[in-house]
């Protein structure tokens, strides 16, 4: 994840560059995320892909004021080419969905440890004109809701319809990418040494480098004890 602040990308917070386990829920890029803009203290522009998109994430980022630029996940048709849960008239105050080919179903009360709620259409698939569109079950088309849903799905039809949120995106995005390419260039995908404490020390090493040609590039001037960023003469 990255932040822009203002009108310049830059990463996350020395916790961003923190040796992490690979595996474990509280090493999710979303749960890492949401450490790295935990001290912020003013809405900055936050930029990320899918793996930081969860519902989680959103809701605790738009509540503290920032602006969100998370590439929201593709929605997946249970049947190939066919309607996605986007293409539903879902409304989760009245509990009510209503389908593409006009059918409507309750919406259940959330449940289970995950408090998702079902839209089952059952019996309403039979002989549907749309069915071969919509599902391949027997028992019809059922729709899982999760939590977050209407955040996601304003998250996904900002993300097609809003030109300026696009914009944004393409011109910083890249930026972020490029600094990840950079990081990671000449082999440095993989660790090195054998230990937390070498690796970490190694990765904060690692990181400065490219941070030092970007600073040197940009023209970092050292005047009168203060550090400036000029256009380089040489």
């Amino acid at each position: 994840m990255a932040r822009a602040r203002p009108n310049r990308a830059r990463p996350t917070s020395d916790a961003g560059r923190r040796l992490r386990p690979g595996a474990g829920p509280e090493h999710h890029e979303a749960a890492v995320g949401l450490e790295l803009l935990a001290d912020e203290d003013t809405p900055v522009d936050a930029f990320g892909d899918t793996a930081y998109s969860t519902g989680d994430v959103r809701q605790t980022l738009h509540e503290a004021g920032h602006r969100l630029f998370l590439k929201p996940a593709p929605l997946r048709p249970a049947v190939p080419g066919g309607f996605t849960l986007d293409d539903f008239a879902i409304d989760t105050t009245t509990a009510i969905v209503t389908c593409p080919a006009g059918h409507t179903v309750a919406l259940s009360d959330p449940g289970g440890q995950h408090h998702q709620r079902k839209a089952s259409f059952g019996n309403v698939c039979t002989g549907c004109h749309l069915r071969e569109q919509c599902t391949k079950a027997r028992a019809g088309r059922i729709l899982t809701i999760r939590p977050h849903h209407n955040i996601q799905t304003a998250a996904r039809r900002q993300a097609a319809t809003d030109p300026g949120r696009q914009a944004d995106y393409r011109r910083w995005r890249p930026p972020v990418e490029r600094a990840v390419a950079w990081l990671v260039h000449h082999g440095n995908r993989r660790l090195r040494y054998r230990g937390t404490i070498k690796n970490d020390t190694w990765l904060h090493t690692r990181a400065a480098a490219p941070n030092l040609r970007r600073l040197i590039n940009l023209g970092a001037t050292r005047i009168d004890n203060t550090w400036h960023l000029a256009p380089a003469t040489t």
